[in-house]
């Protein structure tokens, strides 16, 4: 047993050195998912001593962040730099979520920095996420990195991920969700983001049209902020597209792996941090090329299989909802769509369901394994609410049972697509996730 385990109280030290059973310990331990705040973590990571010495890159944002964290990661990684990365939720495993170089961290390295939380935080009360990024961050400070690219949980302002400073921030862009803790507009959402921004450094809106909240929290700081179509520019073309930014130009750069119209946008975004920090951590343009083309993020809009088309893609909001729908249409006709959903019930559903009930003629309606879900009873209520055919809707226990159903009822030349939530991808075995793409 690691000795830095010692001083965990007796129904943590019972986990050992499993790291599902830490993680169903750190569930239990404050009776909340979300606490806004940062004092509590703020002491936590005093007593850890937690810092970098090299330069920092945090994303915000509605949608995009994990992708533009990701092609960031894998441009940097391809130009020969050592690089962490710091993404969430995770899908399948609990190690998705750091990166070092690349590579999952092993569980023992995870649960020895656990124990380190746990003995560090004392009587202080930490959230799941609040707990797992102290451990993460402690990860990351001791790998000798030459960048750490972090992604925000939520909002930006309060989240743990901004206790530490940013050398560049992204904000990739604002819309409405988790209102909640955020607030319901997009000028209340848009300060919040904004809370990721330091003086005096660069920090970037990826979308045409910031809050007026953002712009002035940047202007009353001292950020240097730079907006997408005004400071940085993405020019389209069939099969390739040009980056313009501050320091850097590049033509013909090739489409992202990551698929769907919108990773322009965030592969842009990605960039432009690359440019902010081009003088500390210069790139070509071959490293942005094979960066673009290796960079790999499960569940947006990930295409598996063939006849049929199986997408699984994580949007939760309309925002999103609105992309997936759009990205469908990109790929062409099929004779008929399935749609396999699930929802956190305070999601903005109705919203999601608008965007999407034009592209889908059957929908699967999954429960999911967290409290938080919307049942299915309530989905199919706001679908038939939306003029959805009751008997174009079916429900199921689980994303398992509705996605055999829906490969059951699909023919070949149709297509379904799992979305909604994490969970409902994560209700897809990692070995189920595999055969779809065989």
């Amino acid at each position: 047993m690691n000795t830095l385990c010692l001083a965990v109280p007796e129904e943590k030290h019972a986990a050992g050195d499993d790291l599902a059973a830490w993680l169903a310990n750190i569930e239990r331990l404050h009776p909340k998912n979300i606490e806004m705040g940062l004092d509590r973590v703020k002491t936590v990571m005093e007593r850890l001593e937690i810092r970098f010495d090299c330069p920092v890159l945090t994303v915000g944002g509605t949608n995009g962040k994990g992708s533009t964290c990701t092609m960031a990661q894998a441009i940097w990684q391809q130009a020969g730099y050592r690089t962490g990365l710091y993404t969430s939720p995770h899908i399948h495993h609990f190690s998705e979520r750091l990166r070092i170089n690349g590579n999952p961290v092993s569980d023992e390295e995870i649960v020895r920095c656990f124990c380190a939380v746990e003995e560090a935080r004392g009587h202080i009360p930490l959230t799941f996420f609040e707990f797992t990024t102290l451990a993460i961050l402690q990860i990351l400070a001791r790998a000798e990195l030459d960048i750490v690219i972090l992604e925000v949980g939520l909002g930006g302002r309060l989240d743990a991920v901004n206790l530490i400073p940013a050398d560049v921030a992204v904000v990739t862009n604002v819309d409405i969700d988790h209102v909640s803790y955020l607030g319901d507009t997009r000028e209340l959402i848009g300060y919040e983001k904004a809370g990721i921004f330091r003086r005096g450094r660069i920090a970037v809106y990826g979308d045409a049209d910031p809050p007026h909240s953002l712009v002035h929290h940047a202007a009353d700081i001292g950020a240097d902020l730079r907006v997408a179509g005004r400071d940085f520019h993405v020019v389209h073309g069939c099969d390739c597209w040009d980056y313009q930014g501050s320091r850097l130009r590049f033509d013909r750069l090739p489409l992202p792996a990551l698929r769907g119209k919108n990773q322009v946008r965030n592969a842009c975004n990605a960039l432009m941090a690359i440019d902010a920090l081009s003088a500390v951590l210069p790139v070509g343009e071959s490293s942005i090329q094979k960066g673009l083309a290796t960079a790999y993020l499960p569940g947006r809009f990930q295409v598996l299989g063939k006849r049929p088309d199986v997408i699984l893609d994580v949007a939760h909001n309309p925002h999103a909802a609105s992309v997936l729908a759009s990205n469908l249409r990109e790929l062409g006709a099929c004779r008929e769509t399935h749609a396999v959903f699930g929802a956190m019930a305070d999601k903005d559903i109705e919203g999601v369901v608008a965007q999407m009930r034009g592209e889908v003629g059957y929908w699967y309606l999954t429960d999911l394994p967290v409290a938080r879900a919307a049942q299915t009873p309530l989905l199919r209520e706001k679908l038939i609410s939306a003029g959805v055919a009751d008997s174009r809707i079916s429900l199921f226990r689980d994303v398992r049972a509705a996605m055999a159903m829906a490969k059951r009822r699909a023919r070949k030349d149709d297509r379904i697509v799992t979305f909604g939530s994490f969970w409902v991808v994560a209700g897809l075995t990692a070995d189920q996730t595999a055969s779809l793409a065989r």
